[in-house]
Order: structure tokens, then C-alpha cells, then sequence
């Protein structure tokens, strides 16, 4: 395939978690990326150009560090077969008190803004990360899309909310554009301040996980690899839907996780208990048959081997690390 006919993306967010896999992804799937991150500082600088090490000699691949909020990356977007809009404040306990300014900013502000500069520059697609705080405290489970009131918790869930009105503003406007709400999303890159990590770090270490509540709170875990497909199969998808649920299909509780990566590590996690924290919800589970039926696409890593392949990741980067050193 010649550069110019070659698939054209935008990935927002490209440093982070989700992001990095998905340029990763789109590159090996041939398209030519244009990833864009302000480096926000939720988390280290240094983890972020880590997150992006395979493709830092990648022609296919280029990078603008440019914040969403303001200006200068616009003109990336002209001539995009999709932009993937996975920039966004992440974290639902820092949400609350002074720190919403910065929600909504890097949320709402930044998620408008590219909207806007998606429809001026004629994407022919945009793909955007909402998420499952939009559901809050569901009554009955799994959600669905259709169905299932959204009634976030948490500040960042009603950043969320919001973003869904402004995506359905600009869809009536003519964009092309779907969200996805993304289920606990996990594997290596993780973010240190997500459970997963944390307890896999504790694991390595040596260290104490801090669990909030009792434990049995529990998810719907998808694995990035998972999240990733998915997410580029909206992008190539002929049937418009507004919205589609992400999940792994493999509810489990904190303890379980817990029980489960301490059966692989080999050592038990010493554990300090504190109370349940604002914003968290007791529950979440997906029903994923919208996507299943649209997209072709269901969840593939079983939660065992996922949480195998995190742990891995972060023994590797320990190993490395003390290499260095």
C-alpha cells in the first residue's frame, strides 16, 4: 500500500494507557498515525514517553504535544480517515472538591473542541472514550445501552455524561461519531493509580495494597488488547450507533483479583483496609450485544490471562529498572 492511499488516523491521548496500545495497533494495521498528548501530569512524564518506546522509530508514526484546550494541532485532523478522541482526565475519587475545574477543562472543553475541529476539517470518522461511570449505581444488570439509566456518581462520570450530549449535538450536525463506554480497562501500561497496578506493584515489591471497602466491590474487566479491537473495528464499522458498551464479559470482585494475581505472583498481598471512597460504585457489568452484532467483535483474553500478562509487565519493568540502576 502506497503512503497515499494508506488509512489516515488521529489518536488523542496517544502517551496514555489506552492510547499507546491503540497507535501501536492502527501502525501494524497499516494506517499512518498522527498521535497527539500534552503530558498532562495526573501521572509521571517519564511513564508516558515509555508507554510510546516501540514507536519511537516508527516512520508511520508521528507525535504533537499540544494541550486540546488550546490551539496548534487542529490542522492534524484535515484529511483523517478517523480521529480517535481517547484524551480525557482520568480518575473518579480526584474528581471531587477544587480538581473538577480540571475535569472539566480537559474533559469537556478539550472533547468539544475536537468535535468541532473534527467537522471543520471533514473527518470521516471520529471514535471517542466515554465510559462506564456514565451508568453510576446501575439498578439492574448487566447495563445496556439503550435501556440502562445513566446516573453517574462521580463528577468525572458526569464529565462523561456531558461529553455523550455534545457527541449527539455533533452528530445531528453531520459528524460521523460514535462513543464507546469502556469497562475497567486493564493489562500492562495500566495507570499506577488503578487497582490492578497497585496491586501488582504491592505483589512485586513487597509492599501493601490500600483496598477501599470490603472488597467486594466488583467490575466488568476488560483487557486492553480487547479494548483496543474493538475500538478500531467502530472505526471501520458501515452501521452508525451512537454508543457502544466495551466490556470484558468477566465480572469479578477486588478480593477475587486479589486472590487470583496472588495465585500467579506465587505470595500472598499484605492488604490495609480503609472505608469505601466517594464516587465509587458498587457495581458494573456490560451487556456488549450491540457490539457483538454490529462490530463482529468480542472480548478474547480471559480475565486469568490477562492479569498474568500485567503482572509480567510489571516484574519487566522492575527488572529493567534495576538494570539501570
Amino acid at each position: 500500500m502506497t503512503n497515499k492511499l494508506r488509512r489516515r488516523a488521529v489518536v488523542t491521548g496517544a502517551a496514555g494507557f489506552i492510547g499507546s496500545h491503540l497507535c501501536e495497533r492502527l501502525v501494524a494495521d497499516g494506517w499512518r498515525v498522527t498521535g497527539i498528548d500534552c503530558f498532562t501530569d495526573y501521572y509521571s512524564r517519564e511513564d508516558k514517553v515509555s508507554n510510546l518506546a516501540a514507536l519511537s522509530d516508527e516512520p508511520a508514526f508521528d507525535l504533537i504535544e499540544r494541550d486540546l484546550a488550546g490551539h496548534g494541532w487542529q490542522s492534524a485532523l484535515e484529511g483523517a480517515t478517523a480521529v480517535f478522541h481517547l484524551a480525557a482526565q482520568a480518575g473518579v475519587r480526584d474528581s471531587f472538591g477544587d480538581s473538577f475545574v480540571e475535569y472539566a477543562r480537559d474533559n469537556m472543553v478539550a472533547t468539544q473542541r475536537v468535535f468541532e475541529a473534527a467537522g471543520v476539517a471533514g473527518a470521516a470518522r471520529v471514535v471517542w472514550a466515554s465510559s462506564s461511570s456514565v451508568y453510576g449505581d446501575a439498578e439492574a444488570h448487566p447495563c445496556r445501552e439503550g435501556s440502562t439509566p445513566t446516573l453517574p456518581r462521580s463528577p468525572y462520570g458526569v464529565t462523561k455524561r456531558a461529553c455523550e450530549d455534545l457527541a449527539r449535538i455533533y452528530r445531528n450536525r453531520g459528524l460521523a461519531i460514535t462513543g464507546l463506554r469502556y469497562f475497567t480497562v486493564y493489562g500492562p501500561r495500566q495507570r499506577p493509580d488503578m487497582a490492578i497496578r497497585r496491586i501488582c506493584d504491592a505483589l512485586h515489591s513487597g509492599g501493601t495494597f490500600e483496598i477501599f471497602g470490603d472488597g467486594f466491590q466488583s467490575r466488568d474487566f476488560t483487557f486492553v488488547a480487547d479494548a483496543v479491537d474493538a475500538t478500531v473495528r467502530t472505526a471501520l464499522s458501515e452501521v452508525p450507533t451512537d454508543i457502544y458498551n466495551i466490556g470484558g464479559g468477566e465480572e469479578a470482585t477486588l478480593s477475587q483479583v486479589i486472590a487470583t494475581l496472588e495465585q500467579v505472583a506465587g505470595r500472598r498481598l499484605t492488604l490495609h483496609r480503609i472505608p469505601a471512597q466517594r464516587g465509587d460504585v458498587r457495581r458494573t457489568s456490560a451487556d456488549v450485544s450491540l457490539a457483538r452484532r454490529n462490530l463482529g467483535w468480542s472480548p478474547a483474553v480471559p480475565l486469568d490471562k490477562g492479569l498474568a500478562a500485567q503482572l509480567a509487565w510489571v516484574q519487566s519493568r522492575f527488572s529493567a529498572n534495576e538494570v539501570v540502576a
